[in-house]
């Protein structure tokens, strides 16, 4: 078999009856790690450590996913205008967030009877929260409450398109205007020389 120390250093070649020494002399594992090459490669490893190791790796990467949650927000039939503006702005919240939003409508009573203002203040609630969100369950009875979940909405990212190159810009600018028609030249001023005045005696 082929030797890996546990530094990662090369130790050659070694049959497995040296391989197992070495590991029993440093007090580690011999751990094959490569079975299928020719020859096998194994390492000398505390493997108690090295699965510690990866196992620590896996729960720190699970902790930095995104775990989705449905949080949840009760109204009424006759909830008030500031009670519900409170609780619109938490459902806006959880759903900027990343979580699912489960809105709850409880009957009491003789509420029971009057079903439509609970579909009412839903429909509201609804169209309050179309801007981030989207409708997984539609509201339906449940007992005595009225049940609606709302999945965030996802955000689409605007694709720029290709940017115009200047000599593209300068050519079309050009090109609308039309092309350049030289100005006439114009005669050049005539310079007005002075005749040489005879002289007057005096």
């Amino acid at each position: 078999m082929r030797l890996v120390a546990e530094n990662g250093d090369q130790l050659g070649i070694k049959p497995t009856s040296e391989a197992l020494r070495l590991a029993e002399e440093q007090n580690v594992d011999l751990v094959e790690i490569a079975p299928l090459a020719n020859p096998p490669v194994c390492k000398l490893m505390d493997y108690g450590k090295f699965r510690y190791r990866e196992q620590k790796k896996a729960h720190e990467a699970k902790l930095k996913q995104k775990q989705i949650q449905v949080k949840e927000i009760k109204f009424r039939p006759g909830t008030d205008e500031g009670d519900y503006k409170i609780k619109l702005g938490k459902l806006i919240q959880f759903l900027d967030e990343g979580d699912k939003a489960k809105v709850t409508l409880r009957f009491r009573g003789r509420e029971m009877a009057h079903k439509e203002f609970g579909e009412r203040l839903l429909e509201r609630v609804r169209k309050d929260l179309d801007a981030v969100g989207v409708v997984e369950q539609f509201p339906k009875l449940e007992g005595r409450q009225m049940v609606m979940v709302l999945a965030p909405k996802k955000k689409v990212v605007p694709v720029k398109g290709p940017k115009k190159q200047a000599g593209e810009k300068a050519g079309e600018k050009q090109a609308d205007k039309g092309p350049k028609v030289p100005k006439e030249a114009k005669p050049a001023k005539e310079e007005k020389t002075e005749e040489a005045k005879p002289a007057t005696a005096g």
